[in-house]
């Protein structure tokens, strides 16, 4: 199966405040082999001038951009923030932004909780979720993915997690930013088959896929940082995600722990290099810059 077009192409990577600086000196060859595409939460960015704007301009008029949110809070008790949309609607248009996805999860109850909490797999929420999303597309006025994500505890369950995601994804009619290192992560902390849940997912709707690292703390428990580098079973997961559902764009996220710039790229490579096993024999890809 596959989502065609995707919109962007390849490999991507999350652009942090901390990596400006690093990424402005690195080598413009070197990250123009490397990196397709890149990605930025929109709230760390809106409203941001002076310098930090003029160097995250600089980065938005040389590669394409997809955006991953962080506060809208789809499974939340609080009302829909649509002021906040509105302005991340603005942003997205101000920057020819070739896509916007969210958590499929809550981070807010009368206030922010600055953590992403597990929405009850239940048909109700299905239906509250489901309905949030359209209106998010809505005033948006474009389609959106979501993630699935790394939780922790299953309160109130009625459904399994995998029922859940789809269950959404199909009353909501909306496109899916497939994480494996979150499947990883939850197969081991729940209990379940990664490659099962992974080939149950619906991947006609992945618009693009994300990767990173995460920390042990034990043998049963895996927490998701993004601070560490990709192990071999995840390196192996996406192998498998690329063989079920055909090559579609993958970003590495990396929140902190930075390694140099040149490490960082070896990992983005190590991405390409799966797609290009995975696609087989066949014409050289096309970069797809803006400045190309």
């Amino acid at each position: 199966m596959s989502h065609l077009p995707f919109p962007v192409q390849g490999t991507g990577l999350g652009l942090r405040r901390a990596l400006l600086g690093p990424l402005q000196d690195a080598d413009p060859d070197r990250l123009d082999a490397s990196v397709d595409f890149m990605e930025v939460a929109p709230e760390n960015w809106i409203n941001v001038g002076g310098r930090l704007g003029r160097a995250f301009r600089s980065f938005t008029e040389r590669f394409p951009f997809v955006c991953h949110g962080l506060s809208l809070s789809l499974g939340g008790p609080a009302p829909l923030d649509e002021t906040l949309l509105r302005r991340i609607r603005a942003f997205l248009d101000t920057h020819q932004v070739r896509c916007y996805t969210e958590h499929l999860s809550y981070c807010s109850d009368e206030g922010h909780l600055y953590d992403l909490m597990p929405i009850p797999f239940t048909a109700e929420a299905v239906t509250y979720v489901a309905g949030r999303i359209r209106r998010t597309q809505d005033v948006l006025e474009r389609r959106i993915g979501i993630e699935n994500v790394s939780y922790y505890a299953a309160p109130g369950a009625e459904l399994s997690e995998i029922e859940f995601i789809n269950a959404v994804v199909e009353e909501a009619d909306c496109d899916l930013l497939l994480d494996v290192n979150n499947i990883y992560v939850n197969s081991i902390n729940h209990g379940y088959d990664p490659v099962d849940f992974l080939q149950a997912l619906p991947g006609d709707r992945v618009v693009y896929g994300h990767l990173a690292g995460h920390h042990e703390e034990a043998e049963d428990l895996r927490v998701d940082t993004h601070g560490a580098a990709v192990i071999d079973g995840v390196w192996t997961l996406l192998d498998t995600a690329y063989d079920t559902f055909g090559v579609y764009p993958t970003l590495l996220e990396r929140d902190f722990n930075f390694p140099a710039v040149p490490e960082l790229l070896d990992e983005v490579d190590r991405i390409r290099r799966a797609q290009e096993r995975a696609a087989g024999p066949g014409p050289a890809r096309t970069a797809d810059k803006r400045h190309g």
